[in-house]
Order: C-alpha cells, then sequence, then structure tokens
C-alpha cells in the first residue's frame, strides 16, 4: 500500500516538530512547505531529518519545498503558516496578517489537492479555519481547526500536575472558541474514572479552568518571542493519525456545526469523529444552564472574529 502524502505548511517551530513526530509515526511521506525565502531553511530541516531517521528506524521521505507544484495529490495538509503570537498580542491582533496569508494557502490547495483533507492550526483559529472553508470551497468534512484538542490537553495536564496522579488517566474536555471564552467542561473530567470535583476543591478548579483559557498567553509571556510549538504539533498530529489511520478519534476540534449545541454556519470547538472520510460525525450532548450560556458567550466572540474577515 502506497504511503499517504503530507503536507506541512509552515517551517517554524510548530511546523519541524509536526516533521518530526510524523516521521517517528511513519504516518506518511511529508513535505514540510514555506515560502520561497524560507526555502533553504525548510530543506535544511527536512534533510536534518531524514539523516534521523536511520537512528530510530523511522521509514518515511521527508522533503521540503516552496513549490506548490509539489503538493500535487496530497492526501493531508496542516497548516500552520502565519506570524506568531508576540507579547501583549491577543489571537485576534494577528487576524489581518494571517488572513492573507490563510486565504492564498487556500488558493493553492484547492488548485493542487482538491480532495485532501486539512488540519488548520493557524490563528487566530476559529477565523482561520472558517476563512479556508469559504475560500477553498471544500465540502466540510474536509476541513478541520485544531482548536479543542490543544486546550483539552492543556486542562488535562493541569490537573495531573495539580493531583499528582497519572497524565494518562485524565479524561477531560474544552469546547468553544480558541481563545480566552473557551469552555472547559469540568463537571465531566475524570481522573481514572473518578471524577475531578471529588480529588480538587471548586476554587482550585476555577483557577485550573482559567489558567487553561490563558494557557497560550502564559507561554507567550514566558518565551517572551513566540508561542508554543511542542504540545500544539502532537495536538495536530492526534488528528492527523485518527483520519490516516480510520481511528474514529473523539476529539474537540473546530468543525463546522449546523445546528449542534444550538450553532449554524460557524467553526467551533465540539467533539468530531475524524476518520477516513475526514470530518465524518459532530457528538453532541446535553450541556447545563451555565456550560450553554459559555458556549453561547463563545459564539459571539467567535461570529465578531469571522464578520473581520469579511467572507
Amino acid at each position: 500500500m502506497s504511503r499517504k502524502k503530507i503536507a506541512l505548511i509552515g517551517g517554524g517551530q510548530i511546523g519541524g516538530n509536526l516533521a518530526l513526530i510524523a516521521a517517528q509515526k511513519e504516518l506518511g511521506d511529508i513535505t514540510v512547505f514555506d515560502i520561497p525565502q524560507s526555502e533553504g531553511m525548510v530543506k535544511g530541516k527536512a534533510l536534518d531529518l531524514m539523516q534521523l531517521c536511520p537512528l530510530d528506524g523511522y521509514d518515511c521521505s521527508i522533503k521540503g519545498s516552496s513549490n506548490w507544484n509539489d503538493l500535487k495529490d496530497f492526501h493531508l495538509f496542516i497548516i500552520t503558516a502565519g506570524i506568531p503570537r508576540k507579547p501583549g498580542m491577543n489571537r485576534e491582533d494577528l487576524l489581518e496578517i494571517n488572513l492573507g496569508i490563510i486565504k492564498d494557502v487556500a488558493k493553492n490547495i484547492k488548485e493542487q489537492s482538491p480532495k485532501s483533507f486539512v488540519i488548520v492550526v493557524s490563528n487566530p483559529l476559529d477565523a482561520m479555519v472558517y476563512s479556508f472553508y469559504k475560500e477553498s470551497g471544500f465540502k466540510k468534512n474536509q476541513v478541520v481547526g485544531m482548536a479543542g484538542a490543544l486546550d483539552s490537553t492543556r486542562f488535562r495536564a493541569f490537573i495531573a500536575m495539580e493531583t499528582g496522579l497519572s497524565v494518562q488517566d485524565v479524561t477531560c474536555m474544552v469546547l468553544g472558541g480558541h481563545g480566552d471564552t473557551m469552555v472547559p467542561i469540568t463537571r465531566l473530567a475524570t481522573v481514572g474514572g473518578v471524577p475531578v470535583e471529588s480529588l480538587i476543591s471548586k476554587s482550585r478548579l476555577k483557577q485550573i479552568e482559567d489558567r487553561t483559557r490563558f494557557a497560550g498567553g502564559e507561554i507567550v509571556k514566558l518565551f517572551g518571542n513566540g508561542s508554543a510549538y511542542y504540545a500544539p504539533a502532537q495536538s495536530a498530529i492526534e488528528m492527523a493519525e485518527s483520519y490516516i489511520k480510520d481511528k474514529k478519534r473523539l476529539i474537540p476540534c473546530a468543525s463546522l456545526c449546523e445546528g449542534e449545541f444550538g450553532i449554524n454556519g460557524y467553526f467551533i470547538g465540539v467533539p468530531t469523529v475524524i476518520g477516513k472520510n475526514g470530518v465524518e460525525r459532530i457528538i453532541e450532548f446535553e450541556l447545563t444552564k451555565n456550560e450553554q450560556e459559555d458556549l453561547d458567550n463563545t459564539i459571539e466572540a467567535v461570529k465578531k472574529t469571522v464578520l473581520e474577515t469579511k467572507l
């Protein structure tokens, strides 16, 4: 069986880690793509990674390119292209610059690989995935944004750090926009099946929820210049692997809602099944009154950002 062809659009920190993890998991043959000014950089990263493969026996091809013609008939695209956040900058501040980038990327992917599955990571995520969908004309099952996959793993990490228990046993979910209005569904969080509300006080859980909402900004401040890349890369790979291996993982992702959770016509973080057909379905469940209010609040924030795209 031939290998899947994977294109990583953007060769920065996230793109480089995406290439490494995808190679380690032998998900397919990889091309790291960036603008012509960065062609040497992505080709250098690709060559460095190819020289790593023999050490652990990863069998795949890794290339760098700045030519869209090299990405014809690819199966999967993961888009990280755009400028990263800087201290004091929120995701919406990135909109104008990154919107121009995503429009160009959408046009070229549509031209080269119209049947591909696309995972958008670029920020502001909710607007970027919506813009890609509109510009590309792709079907709704072909496009998804990372969103809750990353937010949920951050929530899991903070719960594990607080309890001192294994991260493997922590299960939780974060819905809504990929920003400060995201909605951690704390009542469903468990550690080994035990409700987290039985392990952590209500006041401390509130602090952990808030830390989850602002986790990206916390890292930006610590870095001083740049944003997170290890966890975002692994979060996108979790989604990509479910598609490539038809795993049917249920992952909180920014999917196009058409009535689910009372949302219509917007991409927002909801429980999403990803398989060989891309976004295969959205799983709904009953929210409490407060959770629904919080979700309504986050959709208003998403609508505001999307409105600014003028699409």
